[in-house]
């Protein structure tokens, strides 16, 4: 029970005030002037101010209320290193009994478990949503059982008692972690780029060691051992193997002793891309196919384009002076000889043997093709002639044999039953709605996959493998009907730039692939093949555990299935002999970066409120009662501020002034004032 006196002014406290400061004028100069009765008048104006201002007696009835500990368990994946889940659930257990058992204190215990993702440990963000469902006034100290090692510290509330910091870590823990400094996104092929790495020991490390064997793994291949010093930043220079996404593993072999090996690895993928796409277009004798192949080239920037056009033959005889043919030689033998291997691609647009390329040139072509070479051939009437290019060199890769037939007759191009389910025509735009070709060269395929069909299903576009390159022969001149818009034209340019690509080996339009995107944890795996059926694939976690998945089709040669990955790290896919590696996440989570216990983050916000940082290892420290304001914590002590928080049951209030007395009093001394005056 306690009692407090209320005042509840019945008019503006400046009128109030100014009703005061004229009754006393008044009585004062009554008093200089000797009139008798003033002071009964000045009281009678003192009762009536002081009812003004109604004055009341209030008693309130308080139960008091316990104050409370919140005492916040971090159970996060580094909090499972060595014995630290032991230290910590066994010092939480014997300080939850010490609070308990102190009169007037609760405690409140807080879990802090793995965050969703990569987030770390969110050791703030459970602190503020535990001060918010309890009373500020109550909080009597905030005690962290962790590592020190948190990832929200710019959560931190507004803390309004001490907070003490337990390190769960030993003195002598130590770790070796892998960082990586920089990494491109993209990358050109065959141009060097360099990665900066460094290999760094923390905490009490053992002495002596200088260098640490590091091993560089690409696409999950076998690795590669070297030596590099600890402490120090390395820079590696590495060369993109191919195109598309190259994933590339660096590890450090788990010493002896230290915490962990989750942080000892580091994934990096970079995307391969081509810097220009260097062709080399060939033509026979102009067309009108031929400006719409070079106006196609020369658009794109990234093309760097080599044309070499036969205008005149060496039979031709029109009396010409030869001074007048041109001004320099065509450069035949360095292009065909000495610098073929320079050229992505090389063109044979409507040519034939004239004897401007000698037989060994194309003989150079063939090979070239065979060690990863790419050629494309769109052939004119020609190629059913004696002179046809496939009757030279090349026919030992050209994937299709003429049959010296030459169709004149309007057609639709099609896809093929095959060529739906290939990269490089399924799904092309407008897809039989095409405008009609008037040519084509009736071939008899000999090997390769036809993808597209024209008059009467005979072979138009044939693609093959040949050793490591590839050969694609569209048998037909026409394709420049569809630029110029014919009859509602179709996707030349689509097309071309899909063969062009195959051709160059980009992982995309790979016709036999196994590959995977990943959206944080959650990878979508994709087969393509020329089969009508795709068996299931074999998933292999870094942990080493195997899943087996189906899969679907979801468009013709295009099976998915989605998996949901249940750790970070390093993913093998097999299916059949296509293998493919991806990377969930870092290779180290958030959680394993750093793994010594510090609390070198936490120190200035706990000092802040007076708190400390003690070691577990050390012993449990004993709980002790601080004021507010005073230093909370001491060598193996820590405290908590009583905050002597109560419940009001109950309020009444008396008037000290009630109306009948102020009425009473007020009358009875302005009539002995009156008396008093009438007597003198």
């Amino acid at each position: 029970m306690t009692g407090t006196i209320l005042f509840d002014p019945l008019v503006p406290l400046w009128l109030l005030g100014a009703g005061g400061a004229a009754a006393l004028a008044a009585v004062a100069l009554a008093a200089w002037r000797g009139l008798s009765g003033w002071a009964l008048r000045g009281l009678a104006g003192l009762v009536i101010l002081a009812a003004l201002a109604q004055p009341s007696w209030q008693q309130e009835d308080r139960a008091p209320l316990s104050d409370i500990v919140l005492l916040v368990d971090d159970r996060t994946a580094s909090q499972r290193l060595a014995a630290r889940a032991e230290t910590t659930a066994e010092a939480a257990e014997a300080l939850a009994r010490e609070i308990d058992a102190r009169p007037g204190t609760e405690v409140r215990r807080v879990t802090v478990p793995d965050a969703e993702g990569d987030e770390g440990t969110l050791l703030m963000t459970a602190v503020s949503e535990a001060l918010a469902r309890e009373p500020q006034g109550r909080v009597a100290g905030v005690i962290l059982l962790s590592d020190g090692r948190l990832h929200d510290l710019e959560r931190l509330p507004d803390l309004p008692a001490p907070m003490h910091l337990l390190l769960t870590g030993r003195e002598s823990d130590w770790d070796r972690r892998l960082v990586v400094k920089n990494a491109p996104a993209f990358a050109i092929l065959g141009e060097e780029i360099e990665l900066t790495l460094r290999v760094e020991d923390e905490g009490a490390a053992p002495e002596g060691a200088r260098t640490a064997p590091l091993d560089i793994s690409v696409d999950g291949a076998e690795p590669e051992r070297f030596e590099v010093p600890i402490g120090r930043d390395v820079t590696l220079p590495v060369t993109l193997p191919h195109a598309g996404r190259n994933v590339i593993r660096f590890s450090v072999p788990e010493a002896e002793g230290e915490l962990t090996d989750r942080n000892n690895a580091a994934l990096v993928q970079i995307n391969g891309v081509r810097d220009r796409l260097r062709v080399l277009l060939v033509s026979g004798e102009p067309h009108a196919g031929t400006r719409t192949w070079r106006n196609l080239l020369k658009s794109d920037s990234s093309v760097d384009l080599v044309h070499f056009t036969i205008l005149r033959p060496p039979e031709k005889q029109d009396g010409v002076p030869v001074s007048e043919l041109s001004l320099i030689a065509f450069p035949t033998r360095e292009l065909f000889l000495e610098k073929v291997e320079d050229f992505d691609l090389i063109i044979f647009d409507r040519y034939k043997r004239r004897g401007i390329l000698p037989s060994i040139y194309l003989d150079n072509v063939a090979n070239y093709v065979r060690e990863g070479g790419a050629v494309l051939v769109a052939a004119g009437p020609d190629f059913a002639s004696a002179d046809s290019l496939y009757r030279s060199p090349l026919s030992a890769v050209i994937p299709a044999a003429p049959t010296a037939r030459v169709v004149e007759e309007g057609y639709r191009p099609e896809v093929s039953d095959l060529g739906r389910r290939h990269p490089v025509t399924a799904g092309l735009p407008d897809a039989g709605d095409w405008g009609r070709w008037m040519r084509q060269i009736d071939v008899t395929p000999e090997a390769g996959d036809v993808v597209m069909e024209g008059a009467e299903d005979r072979p138009l576009l044939v693609l093959d493998r040949v050793g490591e390159g590839r050969i694609a022969l569209m048998a037909s001149d026409h394709a420049w009907l569809w630029n110029r818009g014919y009859e509602g034209g179709g996707p030349q340019l689509e097309l071309l730039r899909r063969l062009a690509h195959w051709m160059m080996k980009e992982p995309e339009l790979e016709e036999e692939a196994l590959t995977a995107e990943a959206t944080g944890r959650r990878m979508r795996i994709t087969r393509r093949t020329l089969a009508e059926e795709a068996g299931p694939v074999t998933v292999t976690t870094p942990s080493g555990e195997e899943v087996t998945l189906p899969l679907d089709e979801v468009a013709p040669g295009r099976f998915e299935a989605l998996y949901e990955g249940p750790e970070i790290g390093l993913y093998r896919l097999e299916q059949g002999e296509e293998e493919a590696v991806i990377g969930l996440g870092p290779a180290a989570p958030r959680e394993f970066v750093q793994t010594i216990a510090s609390g070198a983050a936490l120190e200035p916000a706990i000092e802040a409120v007076n708190g400390g940082i003690l070691r577990l290892e050390a012993g449990l420290p004993a709980l002790r009662t601080v004021r507010e304001g005073r230093p909370a914590a001491g060598r193996g002590w820590i405290g908590i501020t009583p905050r002597d928080a109560y419940e009001t049951l109950s309020v009444r209030q008396t008037p000290l002034l009630p109306a009948w007395a102020v009425l009473l009093v007020a009358s009875a001394l302005i009539l002995g004032a009156w008396l008093r005056e009438g007597r003198r």
